[in-house]
């Protein structure tokens, strides 16, 4: 999911703004008796009588005659995209446990890859390779090789003359080329064997937002630029059962700057190998290789796209 520029390099007091009015008057609707889970697009009245509630002001959003202001409109703007975003492009991304298992064979067969697989922490019958990290390895082996760190057993560094400027409170899930200095750093939570919503997905969004806000101060006092991403994945986790409200989240972090893209299930394959292409771009300082089109071999695979 990329970004629209619309609702990028607002001011914090715009994102004040959303998340007190997404807690006051809700993020999702549930679905039931046959209707589908929807996100929640706020209407001027229920955003006014939300402030009223709070005792808050509202006339930065909406004057005496409920007229939205330039701020109004853009909010407006805002939760409305928010919500199309994430019905036209995340949930029919997001996948289950067999439809991400066919997608990872279907990878595996493709590409061949020589890494050995991440497993997962089930027991069992549910126990066997972690499919959505399988997915973004084998991907991203198939352009770089082992010229990436898929597994970081240290604090992301980041350094200047040799001094480090930069370490990370938390280990990322993967850092290309290396975890000293990379040029991109990423997340992965996939939950496809979760029955219910707990704290421990919950945390998982927030972690990734304290990555974003550590990585936008060395952006902001370093000059230094380190692409951060969110992979995730599990249909019903985070839309069937309670991480519609995480997932709106997720659009709010991104338009914060604080991941530069959130990847939905399957649009780790149409959209990473972009992404990875742009990362040894960066590395080679604009001098892009050819990396032999690896996203148009997967785009014409009707079974991954």
């Amino acid at each position: 999911m990329q970004a629209d520029e619309r609702f990028l390099g607002l001011p914090p007091v715009f994102w004040a703004n959303v998340r007190t009015i997404s807690q006051e008057v809700g993020y999702a609707v549930r679905g039931g008796r046959g209707r589908e889970p929807q996100i929640k697009v706020p209407s001027p009245g229920e955003i006014i009588r939300a402030y009223d509630k709070l005792g808050l002001a509202s006339d930065h959003l909406f004057n005496d005659g409920g007229v939205a202001t330039e701020m109004g409109d853009t909010l407006l703007d805002y939760f409305e995209y928010r919500a199309i975003v994430l019905t036209e492009v995340a949930e029919p991304n997001l996948m289950d446990v067999d439809e991400a298992r066919e997608v990872f064979e279907d990878l595996r067969h493709q590409l061949q890859p020589r890494r050995p697989f991440a497993m997962n922490k089930q027991k069992a019958e549910k126990a066997g390779p972690a499919l959505l990290t399988g997915m973004v390895n084998m991907i991203i082996e198939a352009y770089v090789g082992d010229d990436c760190n898929y597994d970081p057993q240290q604090l992301t560094t980041v350094t200047r003359d040799g001094l480090p400027v930069r370490t990370l409170a938390r280990r990322v899930d993967g850092a290309y080329p290396r975890v000293v200095n990379p040029v991109a750093v990423w997340e992965i939570k996939e939950y496809y064997y979760t029955t219910t919503f707990g704290s421990r997905v919950a945390d998982g969004v927030y972690e990734t937002m304290l990555d974003g806000l550590e990585l936008e101060e060395l952006r902001a006092q370093e000059g230094i630029d380190v692409k951060h991403y969110l992979i995730v994945d599990s249909h019903y986790t985070w839309w069937s059962s309670s991480g519609r409200s995480y997932l709106c989240r997720m659009v709010d972090m991104q338009h914060m700057g604080l991941v530069d893209e959130v990847l939905f299930g399957r649009e780790v394959v149409t959209r990473l190998p972009f992404l990875v292409e742009e990362w040894v771009a960066i590395r080679n300082a604009g001098g892009a290789e050819d990396q032999g089109g690896l996203h148009a071999e997967l785009a014409r695979d009707s079974r991954l796209s």
